[in-house]
């Protein structure tokens, strides 16, 4: 089946580098419009919008930080009035703790790392969900993590927050699919980002990423085209009765 979100628009936050990026060039590629959220780096958020207009699609830039409620309101409205809706949300914005035990962590980041990666969503399903119900069909999508998972020592703060994204994923899934709407929850393992990067020279002292490769499933790292190949699959018409389950990008383990 031909995957084609032709007439969809879709919302991308942290949408100019790694994950994101890949998600809003596979959802390009599929057809949709997309707006590409960004909170620094605007040069990278302005090079994905000009890739996706070479797909003949059209895209656009929006500056938020997705855990302040007066910007995503902003956003969002841009959004609707700069494309006429919204259909699909991809909340992928996120940051990284510090890696410190839950009695060295400083509550300041605890709070912060849990408003990126809960707060955010929430606000922005808040705004979009109203716009989704108009649509024939909506999708949210949540980036979160294998963390979950396992849960391990000195990562408090992500896991309790990424534990947090996908409750809020979870409850969305049956509160909204009366609506239409889609909700599911994508876990990659470490990938191929700047994050990934950063975080493997902080824990491990490695600094090219792939020295990993022949340590993991298919022997290379998880790349984001990885990532966004599943996003696409499960907001398109091939998806048509996955609702509220998490898939795990890692290979198998």
């Amino acid at each position: 089946m031909k995957i084609s979100l032709t007439g969809r628009v879709a919302l991308v936050t942290g949408g100019g580098r790694g994950i994101g990026r890949a998600i809003a060039l596979a959802l390009a590629e599929a057809g949709a419009d997309v707006a590409v959220n960004y909170r620094r780096d605007e040069g990278a958020a302005r090079e994905v919008v000009a890739e996706i207009e070479k797909l003949g699609r059209k895209a656009l830039t929006y500056h938020a930080s997705v855990e302040n409620w007066d910007e995503d309101v902003a956003m969002v409205a841009d959004v609707v009035r700069d494309f006429g809706g919204i259909g699909i949300l991809v909340n992928n914005a996120g940051i990284a703790s510090r890696g410190q035990t839950v009695a060295d962590t400083d509550p300041a980041e605890m709070e912060r790392v849990l408003r990126v990666h809960a707060f955010g969503p929430h606000y922005l399903a808040k705004l979009a969900v109203p716009h989704m119900r108009k649509e024939k069909r909506g999708d949210i999508i949540m980036i979160s993590s294998v963390a979950t998972r396992t849960m391990g020592a000195n990562g408090a703060p992500y896991n309790m927050a990424k534990a947090a994204m996908e409750a809020l994923a979870l409850t969305l899934a049956k509160e909204e699919r009366a609506h239409g709407i889609r909700t599911n929850i994508v876990a990659p393992s470490l990938t191929v980002t700047d994050m990934g990067q950063r975080l493997m020279k902080a824990r491990a002292g490695v600094t090219d990423i792939h020295e990993l490769d022949a340590r993991f499933p298919f022997g290379h790292v998880s790349v984001p085209e990885d990532v966004a190949a599943v996003v696409t699959f499960l907001v398109s018409d091939a998806n048509s009765y996955v609702n509220g389950e998490k898939i795990n990008v890692d290979g198998g383990g």
